[in-house]
């Protein structure tokens, strides 16, 4: 945290008041905050880093908006490559100028922007991970993160839309797919086809493997697909379906075999969105399956070992809801420390009150500490070592503190901020989901304690 950015004066933080500064000060500074914007422009990542296909095109950056960003945390606490911190830097950019003007209004109509939809594969946030062959970014677990955080930091709901494409669904594709199978959906992805992850069941939710939808054989290399799924993230705007079935109810879970079904085929229904009170935007369907016509060549990876994928991306999916869900903490920190800066009582800002400085501050570490949970988990993930326990924990913590954050950014603003304008509220109602999708917080601690 730069001294600029601190403001403190005698060990309290002050209110922020304008300093009086010389002409050459002044001169100096205006120099470094344009070399600072320079430096974050998407035009300059482009030149760098083209691949990546980050033209935000006429987005303009309003003077009001820009000021609204409150600049105080710390540089990501990992080491980063280039292509890391200029996707950080472009999602920011974009969450900051394209997504935060509409994020009320999604939020009110319970509905995503169909605008932003079309922008986030543009700018390949959709598909980091995928190589570029494929139409992909070509980016690291690490940058799908960062990626994440950007967006929960200003909409939880764009963030799980983002989230759920390449934590999930790209990350089945890219490990356990065909090549066949890469080579038809992988550039449908990176395009436009938003793909979803159908597991839960009225009766199978944290037992996961105790579901009823079954894909009975109809001879050789064909099979029936009947059941219903229930809780489907991004549902409503979807276009693939990743589909767990048994094939085999009398083998139980070693049944369990995993299925890519076109939203259109004959037999698929989806289902009307749930009203909910947290991420509105983000569309949550049931999905039924009545008598789907399948073969083989729908199969992901091996018949019987659909169980061990779920498991396998549901860990990795842990990561990216931490990621969520720390932005989601940081989002509410943006909005409330400068108010506390801001607001006059008894004579002084409420921030200069020592009670007030240490609450700032321990809420401000819990954040960083579950950033360092979740940045941790994804370095091990994409090295290819341990890190299911890690995820595990970053999910559990994050989603804590995205809580704790949230319900003391409310409290410091006081009336202002149970408004919905200001949009703290959100962030509260928002960090509840946290703890209960990807794994409840009881199953990421009966989790940790297998691994202690």
């Amino acid at each position: 945290m730069s001294e600029q950015d601190n403001n403190t004066k005698d060990g309290n933080l002050n209110a922020g008041e304008p300093e009086t500064t010389s002409k050459t000060d002044k001169s100096k500074k205006k120099k470094k905050n344009q070399s600072t914007k320079d430096k974050i422009s998407l035009s300059n990542l482009q030149a760098q880093f083209n691949e990546l296909h980050l033209n935000v095109g006429s987005v303009k950056t309003s003077e009001a908006a820009s000021k609204k960003v409150f600049k105080f945390w710390s540089t990501q606490p990992v080491p980063q490559f280039n292509d890391e911190e200029m996707l950080r830097s472009a999602a920011e950019k974009f969450a900051q100028e394209v997504v935060k003007p509409r994020v009320l209004a999604m939020d009110q109509a319970a509905r995503l922007d169909s605008d932003i939809m079309s922008q986030v594969f543009e700018q390949g946030f959709m598909t980091v991970e995928v190589p570029t062959k494929w139409g992909g970014t070509g980016a690291s677990f690490t940058a799908v993160a960062l990626v994440i955080e950007e967006m929960a930091r200003v909409d939880p709901s764009t963030a799980i839309f983002v989230d759920v494409q390449n934590t999930i669904v790209s990350n089945i594709f890219l490990k356990h797919a065909s090549e066949a199978l890469k080579e038809k959906w992988l550039p449908r992805l990176c395009k436009k086809d938003v793909g979803v992850f159908c597991l839960s069941e009225t009766t199978s939710g944290s037992d996961a493997f105790a579901l009823k939808t079954t894909a009975k054989p109809d001879g050789p290399g064909k099979y029936i697909l009947n059941g219903e799924k229930m809780w489907i993230t991004n549902a409503r705007e979807s276009d693939v379906l990743l589909v767990f079935a048994n094939v085999d109810p009398s083998k139980g879970h070693r049944g369990i075999t995993l299925f890519v079904v076109e939203r259109n085929a004959p037999g698929v229904k989806v289902g009307k969105p749930e009203s909910k009170f947290c991420i509105r935007a983000s569309s949550t369907c049931p999905i039924s399956f009545n008598n789907v016509q399948l073969t083989s060549d729908d199969v992901i990876g091996e018949v019987g070992q659909g169980y061990k994928y779920a498991i396998l991306t549901l860990n990795e999916g842990r990561i990216g809801i931490g990621a969520q869900m720390i932005g989601l903490a940081r989002g509410a920190l943006d909005i409330a420390v400068p108010y506390t800066r801001q607001r006059i009582q008894f004579g002084k800002p409420i921030s200069e009150f020592q009670a007030m400085q240490h609450q700032l501050s321990k809420v401000a570490t819990e954040i960083e500490a579950a950033r360092l949970l979740v940045y941790n988990a994804a370095r091990l993930k994409e090295e290819g070592k341990p890190f299911i326990k890690e995820a595990a924990m970053a999910k559990y913590y994050s989603s804590q503190v995205a809580a704790l954050a949230s319900k003391k950014s409310i409290e410091w603003m006081g009336g202002v901020g149970i408004t919905t304008d200001v949009m703290v509220e959100k962030f509260y109602r928002d960090s509840i989901i946290g703890s209960i999708y990807e794994g409840t917080s009881n199953i990421q601690l009966s989790t940790i304690a297998k691994y202690l």
